[in-house]
């Protein structure tokens, strides 16, 4: 690999010795410092980024040059200087702009000036967009996030200013980090290596560069969480739908005529943006851009979004982005936060030569040594000087993090760790749960054995075959050599009603070796007896279950009991391919209600048997089945991110693909088999497309029990979190089968905003709207289709559907569900 690193990588380790730093300052004509303007070398894009307080500094190479300084809204200043052996100190006061207005007569009803040059601007998108096939660029990136406020709780959970990073007061740095990064471009293909990167207290900080480019339709804001839409540039091919322009005056930079236009969008709440963006005359290609989003424009989780772009001539044809600042605020669960993000690219090269299979499945790549830079290190490279209280900041961390590193492998930190355990308290142990670490030393460094168990209050349930149960799931997981663990897991089930104690224990040894870049197996064995739904799905958990029985008399959960062991294998291929293969043996046992208690009494309603009524006509008697089989997923295309000793997986553009394969011997006689295939296609503007598709069936069902036939999961309650793996309406057993063949569809498209942006009320809200349908096929006498349509993102987390059922047997079905769905819907869950 260090073969082919650049003259322009090993340049940052020789610079100190062959260049000449400048330092300086950057104020207006008041005395006032300008944050983040730009500083270069006139001729070249080696440049630098004055800092939040006007402070800059930027090692040239020796010789005559001459120093060129700009910020938007004021007169580009250029001085000449004679780089020797010693720093010097050159500071700018740049003037304002003397915008100039051009004479353009606007007759009565006519527009403004400004829609023409933006029109020249959309025209040439395409071609600046596609100008440069072939690219590479060094990016330094610092990013630092700071609190100005903090509540004393979240969530009833007290939040300890020391584990945070700031004061007593809940005030400042909580996150400051600083990278250097080679971006390579060969459309449509980037790749990203990370040479050096650190962050305050140790790790690795963020390395990926926000390469936003405004020549896009559809603009992607730092991540798609805060747009699900993205966002439309000023320069679109629909832009004048969506943004009103005024030309504010145009000023002389290096011989070019630059048009100042403020943008201004026609509507609220569409993914638009607001403020300036400045395109020169005759070539109409971005001079800069100082732009805003906020959340009265469909930004979501942030306040409020700036992006300040400053944009310089590479060579006569081509300008690139020469650095780009990123501002956020935010006021969040009683969280005041405020960031921002400084990019500085240099040294672009147009002609690149790349190493054939350079660009491959690996899209980020961190160097061996970029996590272990020494401070010298950055005091050379760093082309954004560090303002005071991050100097601070880096200092305290830094100091504090080695101090526990030093004492992470002494009898001291090895004593502390064990007397930091507090006594288990009461509310643990109903409400969160508990647990306590062993501690102890393995060759040099300090391992941990673990037993945790749930709270008792979550293992509580109540069900007309057991009244109320207690289950409770003591566990221990053994730290051993080599990034291996074995997980003892218990669970202990006792019905107070029916009396029947079930208990069973599992042990599964886990882990990954050294050098398998995030490829892991498993081995898990397990016994004993157990009690569990037909449905192996589990359509129903235990809190919804429990409630309506005890308030509706619906008993909707059927269980049966089994002794039972089993052996599994799984094995993870990088997020690409997993499979799995287990073998099973179960003695079955039939269970009958035992209990009817209910808190409100309704003499219309009664129980139902615990056998499902919808299969009333095949019976289900103590029996003995083992089965085998196995499932793989698939998903092409994995793309990853490769650090020193591992690899991550970040997606793909393709489809995951699914089968599975069962066959049944004993007291069960089938083979049962199942393919699927599902996505998540996001269509920007247009919204998301979620799809899942599956067929399968029996090949050979001469003897099959109901635990072993086809279910599918319906649902009767009013919650449901399954969107793509259910049916809203559809009752829980009535569909089950044996045929040789069926297929499932379930499709939704969320709008993210389309639509419901126009309707007042829901616009400021951000509710979106959902629509889609789920349907199934057996054959003409069982089928089922329901459509739906609701909204989601109410309280950012929640999703309400109508829904209408169809079956051609029976009338069709209106209902009401509500589930998990918006920004942070996949946060929460419940059963």
């Amino acid at each position: 690999m260090t073969k082919y690193l650049p003259l322009s990588i090993l340049f940052l380790f020789t610079l100190p010795a062959q260049a000449t730093l400048i330092r300086g300052k950057i104020a207006n004509n008041k005395g006032e410092m300008l944050p983040f303007a730009t500083v270069m070398i006139k001729g070249t894009t080696q440049g630098t980024t004055a800092n939040a307080e006007g402070l800059y500094q930027l090692d040239v190479p020796q010789g005559s040059h001459v120093i060129v300084c700009q910020y938007m809204g004021y007169r580009k200043e250029e001085k000449s200087i004679q780089a020797g052996n010693t720093t010097l100190e050159l500071n700018f006061v740049l003037q304002p702009l003397s915008l100039q207005i051009k004479e353009v007569v606007v007759r009565s009803g006519g527009e403004d000036p400004a829609y023409a040059i933006i029109r020249q601007a959309i025209k040439k998108r395409s071609f600046y967009q596609s100008q440069v096939k072939n690219y590479t660029v060094e990016s330094y990136i610092k990013m630092l996030a700071k609190l100005r406020k903090m509540p004393k709780r979240i969530f009833g959970q007290k939040i300890d200013t020391d584990d945070v990073g700031v004061d007593s007061t809940g005030k400042g740095i909580v996150s400051l980090s600083e990278s250097v990064t080679r971006i390579a471009y060969r459309a449509p293909d980037t790749k990203l290596e990370v040479v050096s990167s650190r962050q305050s207290g140790g790790g690795l900080g963020f390395s990926i560069p926000t390469i936003i480019s405004f020549y896009d339709n559809n603009v992607e804001a730092v991540a798609s969480e805060l747009g699900p839409r993205g966002f439309i540039s000023p320069i679109s091919e629909n832009a004048l739908f969506y943004y009103k322009y005024r030309l504010e005056g145009t000023f002389m930079d290096d011989n070019k005529l630059v048009n100042k236009i403020k943008v201004i969008p026609r509507r609220k709440y569409e993914p638009v943006f607001s403020g300036y963006i400045f395109i020169t005359e005759d070539d109409w290609r971005i001079h800069s851009t100082d732009l805003m989003l906020t959340k009265e424009y469909q930004l979501e989780l942030m306040d409020t979004l700036a992006i300040r772009q400053t944009h310089v001539p590479v060579n006569a044809e081509v300008w690139r982005t020469k650095d780009q600042v990123v501002y956020v605020a935010t006021k969040l669960f009683g969280f005041d936060v405020v960031a921002n993000s400084v990019n500085v690219y240099s040294n672009y090269n147009l002609k690149p030569v790349f190493p054939k299979g350079y660009f491959n499945k690996v899209i980020m790549k961190y160097e061996k040594d970029a996590e272990f830079r020494g401070i010298h290190y950055w005091d050379s490279i760093r082309p954004v000087p560090l303002e005071e209280e991050e100097q601070k900041d880096y200092r305290v961390k830094d100091s504090t993090a080695k101090a526990r590193r030093d004492s992470a492998r002494s009898n001291y930190h090895l004593d502390s760790l064990r007397r930091k355990p507090q006594p288990v308290k009461l509310e643990n142990v109903l409400l969160q749960g508990w647990g306590h670490t062993w501690y102890f030393r393995r060759d040099t460094t300090i391992a941990a054995h673990r037993f945790n168990m749930g709270s008792l209050i979550k293992g509580l349930s109540y069900n007309t075959v057991e009244g109320a149960s207690l289950y409770i799931t003591p566990g221990v997981t053994f730290s051993l050599p080599k990034n291996k663990a074995l997980i003892w897991q218990n669970n202990i089930r006792y019905g107070f009603t029916n009396t029947h104690l079930n208990a069973y224990t599992s042990f599964t040894y886990a882990g990954s070796g050294q050098g398998e870049y995030g490829t892991g197996n498993s081995w898990t064995i397990a016994g004993g007896k157990r009690i569990s739904q037909f449905n192996r799905g589990e359509p129903i958990g235990p809190i919804m279950n429990s409630l309506y029985t005890l308030l509706l008399k619906e008993n909707y959960m059927k269980l049966y009991e089994n002794w039972f062991g089993s052996l599994s294998f799984y094995r993870n291929f990088q997020r690409t391919v997993s499979f799995n293969i287990s073998a099973n043996y179960e003695s079955r046992i039939p269970l009958e209600n035992a209990e009817d208690f209910v808190l409100f009494k309704n003499s219309k309603k009664t129980f139902t048997p615990n056998h499902p009524q919808e299969l009333a006509n095949i019976p289900f008697n103590r029996e003995e089945v083992i089965t085998v089989g196995g499932s793989v997923s698939f998903q092409p295309g994995q793309r990853f991110i490769e650090y020193p000793n591992r690899r991550v997986g970040m997606g793909s553009k393709y489809p995951t693909f699914t089968a599975s394969y069962r066959k049944g011997f004993l007291d069960a006689d089938f083979d049962k088999w199942n393919i699927g295939v599902s996505d998540n296609m996001n269509f920007k503007l247009f919204g998301e497309l979620r799809y899942h598709f599956t067929g399968g069936g029996f090949l050979n069902d001469n003897k099959v029990s109901i635990p072993d036939m086809q279910h599918f999961n319906g649902n009767q309650t009013f919650l449901n979190i399954r969107y793509l793996n259910s049916f809203q309406l559809a009752p829980y057993y009535q569909y089950s089968t044996t045929a040789k063949l069926y297929g499932t569809a379930n499709v939704e498209h969320h709008f993210n905003g389309l639509l419901t942006n126009r309707i007042p009320l829901f616009n400021r809200l951000k509710w979106h709207l959902v629509a889609g349908s789920n349907a199934f096929y057996v054959n003409r006498d069982n089928n089922y289709v329901e459509v739906f349509a609701g909204l989601e993102n109410i309280f950012k987390a929640i999703r309400v559907d109508v829904v209408a059922g169809y079956q051609s047997q029976a009338d069709t079905r209106i209902g009401i569900r509500v589930g998990f769905g918006g920004i942070l819907g996949g946060a929460f869950k419940f059963e």
